[in-house]
């Protein structure tokens, strides 16, 4: 579904009519270039299923001298959506007006450096699974035009909508919970260690994590006095992303559970569990 939401006119104008989705036209559009997009700083957008995503988005763009964007009728910016310009599967736009600094100008032109921000809410801007992958940055400039009279008779509303792209990607991950449990504790030493877990990630279409099988996870091991991890052995999630495994007790230390993630879905370390180690006991 596509949903713009540049600002409140923009987001009001559109649920008044109806629109879903940008038309296509065979009007020219205003002569904007943009151009280094970078979404995130490069890095993977990482979603849960609740808590809202902030993503910084730089940019530069080039208008004519004379071209202005006020944010309350006209807005201009970047977008990520996946599928095509034509045919958009999903689409995210800011909710409020780019940062811009100008560097540099000409008779006719003016550059300027843009900073915005997207706000992801996986319960208004993702749906489904497919969600997890590439998307695509556009440029995008529109303008709403709305006349209406005092006595609620006549409303006059002209909408227009221009993209350019694609400009770049911008990778949307799952977010995963890993969790690790080592019994029985105290253990003893040289005696046989359990340490389950479970990974689960978001499902953003029943609002919840779900097991995530079939996925390799680290079993690390950390001794008291040190701050390093080690990998201990390589594990696979079970039904309903259950982990479990046995080893040989040692001595005093904390184990964890590592997710390297995937290309759908983000990395995440359990926090350590401390296990305290007992000498064997013996009988005389």
């Amino acid at each position: 579904m596509r949903k713009l939401a540049i600002g409140a006119a923009l987001s009001g104008a559109l649920a008044l009519t109806g629109l879903a989705a940008p038309v296509a036209s065979a009007a020219a559009g205003p002569d904007l270039t943009f151009s280094d997009v970078v979404v995130n700083k490069g890095r993977a957008i990482v979603v849960g299923t609740t808590a809202t995503v902030k993503v910084p988005v730089t940019y530069t763009w080039t208008r004519p001298a004379d071209f202005t964007v006020d944010y309350k009728t006209t807005f201009a910016g970047i977008s990520i959506y996946r599928g095509t310009l034509k045919n958009m599967s999903n689409a995210i736009d800011p909710e409020a007006a780019p940062t811009c600094t100008t560097t540099a100008t000409t008779d006719t032109t003016v550059t300027e450096a843009c900073t915005e921000t997207l706000v992801i809410d996986p319960q208004d801007s993702l749906y489904e699974a497919a969600d997890a992958t590439t998307w695509k940055s556009a440029g995008f400039y529109a303008h709403v035009d709305q006349d209406d009279d005092d006595s609620d008779g006549h409303v006059s509303f002209d909408y227009g909508y221009d993209l350019w792209g694609p400009l770049g990607t911008a990778q949307i991950k799952r977010a995963a919970k890993l969790t690790t449990n080592a019994t029985p504790e105290p253990a003893v030493q040289g005696k046989t260690l359990t340490v389950k877990g479970k990974l689960t990630r978001a499902d953003w279409e029943n609002i919840t994590y779900t097991g995530y099988k079939g996925q390799a996870v680290l079993l690390q091991f950390r001794a008291r006095n040190s701050d390093t991890y080690t990998t201990v052995k390589t594990v696979k999630s079970g039904t309903g992303g259950a982990l479990s495994t046995t080893v040989k007790a040692s001595k005093d230390g904390y184990y964890r559970y590592k997710f390297a993630g995937t290309s759908t879905t983000g990395a995440k370390t359990s926090a350590g569990d401390y296990v305290e180690v007992d000498p064997p006991k013996y009988e005389g």
